[in-house]
């Protein structure tokens, strides 16, 4: 079987990852083969065609491959809230929680994840066009399926490509210790409006069509995570063991430290009012058209296993 995740030198899916290389998904019977297949939207194709089984990837792009959530669900968190950070130019000094900072400024981020930033901006009353607010893609950053898009982010940025860019914590962690780059929005810990915390999370997706012909492959996948999610709580230095075996060394050096900030948010659980936010947001950004219940996003069926 194989998993695909969207990016790999990161904490957005590591939970994905060390699964894989520490053992987890074999030892509950699963012979599980990571891959990374950039962007995200990319990737839910793959899913949806088949040629994956399970994707470890942005829960509210789900849709995009598998329209008003028809074929494909929710079948774990791999942590909770939105974990995408806005990082600027440190030398335009702006100041944690300033929104009005991004005025003017070009700011790069991934398909799909974009809408993220666009929408808290706008609901913290930024007007895009008004205020020449320019996010697009990183220069650069995307050449083929296999990019690791907040490293490419971070050096773009460095290189002075990008006023800023909005990615995951190992880019942002990069960016910052270089001297590069100051952390402004962190959504998951209060920045910016209160709503943007349920537009998304990493989650545990698949297709209907897994979870119809393979029910307990689905259900060891997420006992996998659940093992995961427990083991680097116990003992987050075996992060610094995944990462020297997948990251280049200066990455592989501050995994444990970006991954450890995010273990208060590492369980499998997906609550209603998030599927209600991650919903509104849908809709707002165009992604759906519809309302969706709890049952219609989440494999409902195998939430005893989150414990």
């Amino acid at each position: 079987m194989k998993i695909a995740i969207p990016d790999l030198i990161s904490n957005s899916y590591f939970p994905v990852a060390a699964a894989v290389e520490l053992g987890f998904f074999k030892e509950e019977g699963l012979q599980m083969e990571l891959e990374l297949i950039f962007p995200v939207d990319r990737t839910l194709e793959v899913l949806r065609d088949g040629d994956i089984q399970f994707v470890g990837g942005s829960a509210h792009s789900t849709p995009h491959a598998f329209p008003e959530w028809n074929g494909g669900k929710l079948l774990a968190s791999l942590a909770q809230g939105m974990y995408w950070f806005l990082i600027l130019r440190t030398d335009l000094n702006a100041k944690r929680g300033d929104v009005e900072a991004v005025k003017g400024l070009n700011i790069g981020a991934a398909p799909l994840v974009d809408l993220g930033l666009k929408r808290l901006l706008i609901e913290a009353g930024i007007d895009l066009e008004k205020d020449e607010v320019n996010i697009a893609p990183v220069p650069g950053a995307f050449q083929g399926n296999n990019v690791n898009f907040g490293v490419a982010a971070a050096k773009a940025l460095e290189e002075g490509k990008i006023d800023g860019f909005w990615a995951n914590g190992m880019g942002a962690e990069v960016a910052v210790r270089r001297g590069v780059g100051t952390m402004v929005l962190d959504a998951r810990r209060g920045d910016g409006p209160s709503a943007a915390f349920n537009y998304t999370m990493p989650a545990l997706i698949t297709s209907q069509k897994m979870i119809d012909d393979a029910p307990d492959s689905c259900e060891a996948a997420i006992r996998a995570l659940v093992k995961t999610q427990k083991a680097l709580k116990k003992n987050v230095g075996l992060a610094t063991e995944v990462g020297k075996k997948l990251f280049p060394n200066e990455e592989a050096s501050l995994i444990a430290d970006v991954v450890e900030r995010d273990l208060p948010f590492y369980t499998a659980a997906i609550s209603e009012d998030f599927v209600k936010g991650m919903n509104k947001f849908q809709k707002d950004v165009g992604l759906v058209k519809g309302d969706f219940s709890f049952e219609q996003v989440v494999a409902t069926q195998f939430i005893k296993f989150w414990d």
